[in-house]
């Protein structure tokens, strides 16, 4: 299969070339780390002055490689002293011991180090003990909507944006076509997999039909604030008792694979996190929609909101959810150079009672940071509403809050 490259990683990657950095690229599997760990290895082998490493534990021919020994031996019996040698590794977490390896290498003026992990908890434990902050991390996601229509061959149209909402942006689905069936097949596959190796197995799960209804529910319940002691009272009632520690644990372990991102709240007033009740959102789209199954046309705000949140991170921002006294404000969005960014996310601006919800909470902020709605209203406009921007979904997932 032909590779189509995602230039906005690689050049994220070459940019810390050189630095005496090791590159860590996390996400959750199948979003196409694997892909760009081989698209790099193309552009680099293009050099004859370089001598690419390629280490791949999902192929059976890396299966000896087991700990940071057999590790370590095979780029020794590799590396030619006279090139540089990019040592591309996917899926390291299978390695028992991995950190050593790395620390061994990353000050090696002829060794660059690129590695991927489809576990948060990978960078928070022996590696950043042994190489304190000499990594850098960056955060791979499913497909962003310029590169479904890129992987694709659509045309940016609100069928696109339609097709992009409802079946997410796993890459893999460029094999499968953006058929309704075999989608939600290939969706359960991924699910699945992510689901055995990176929870279950990792975590040795015993309860794994409360794992599967917990996915489902923060699926149904995505941006809206989750309390695990509310969901311990249900169990309980339901004469399933789970306690909210076991709860908070899976919720982690789904975290820490990238099903899920936990957003913190941040109060807007008394600038500071509050420490429960977040929100959470799906990586992808696609694998969100599958989990609730059916087209449930008033899920669309929830999807819209997903959305938004997932081309902030694409985008480089941090977010929160902001909490304005008994207000909330869908995001605030921080980085890239930029003081807070306030987005309210919404279907349809079609009423004057979403209008003063969307805006009215927007206007109760008191300062003059960027303030912005997103909503797929037809005809929204360039106009402003003292200085609160209007922008359509489709503009902001192309163009971002530029002008």
């Amino acid at each position: 299969m032909k590779i189509i490259e995602r230039p906005t990683y690689i050049e994220k990657i070459q940019r810390y070339f050189g630095r005496n950095t090791i590159i860590i690229l996390t996400g959750q599997r199948r979003v196409g780390k694997s892909y760009l760990l081989r698209s790099l290895r193309e552009r680099l082998s293009s050099n004859p002055d370089n001598n690419v490493i390629f280490i791949d534990k999902e192929k059976k021919e890396f299966d000896p490689i087991l700990s940071y020994v057999e590790l370590t031996s095979y780029i020794d019996s590799n590396r030619k002293p006279e090139s540089m040698n990019y040592v591309l590794i996917d899926e390291i977490q299978d390695i028992a011991g991995f950190e050593r390896s790395l620390r061994a290498y990353y000050e090696e003026d002829d060794v660059q180090l690129v590695v991927t992990g489809s576990n948060s908890k990978m960078l928070s434990g022996e590696l950043s003990t042994l190489i304190g902050g000499r990594y850098k991390e960056i955060y791979v996601q499913s497909l962003s909507y310029e590169e479904f229509l890129l992987f694709h061959g659509l045309e940016d149209n609100d069928d696109s944006l339609t097709a992009f909402l409802r079946f997410g942006g796993l890459p893999g689905l460029v094999r499968t076509g953006l058929n309704v069936d075999d989608v939600l097949e290939y969706q359960s596959d991924v699910l699945n997999t992510v689901l055995l190796k990176d929870v279950i197995l990792r975590h040795r799960i015993r309860n794994v039909p409360f794992l599967q209804n917990l996915v489902r529910y923060l699926a149904d319940n995505t941006g809206k604030l989750i309390s695990a002691s509310n969901i311990a009272k249900y169990m309980k009632s339901a004469n399933n008792p789970i306690s909210t520690g076991v709860i908070l644990n899976y919720i982690g372990y789904l975290c820490e694979s990238f099903v899920t991102r936990r957003v913190n709240r941040y109060d807007i007033h008394g600038k500071r996190l509050f420490e429960n009740n977040d929100k959470y959102y799906f990586q992808d789209l696609g694998l969100r929609n599958s989990l609730v199954r059916g087209t449930r046309s008033f899920d669309i705000e929830k999807v819209i909101e997903n959305a938004v949140y997932n081309h902030l991170l694409y985008m480089g921002y941090s977010v929160t959810v902001g909490q304005l006294k008994d207000k909330e404000i869908d995001f605030v969005a921080t980085g890239n150079g930029r003081g807070p960014i306030y987005i309210q996310a919404a279907y349809l601006i079609a009423s004057e009672d979403t209008y003063k919800r969307e805006f009215g909470n927007l206007r109760e902020i008191k300062d003059n940071h960027p303030k912005f709605v997103i909503s797929m209203s037809p005809l929204v406009g360039d106009g402003d509403d003292a200085g609160i921007r209007h922008l359509s979904l489709r503009r902001f997932l192309t163009r971002g809050f530029d002008d």
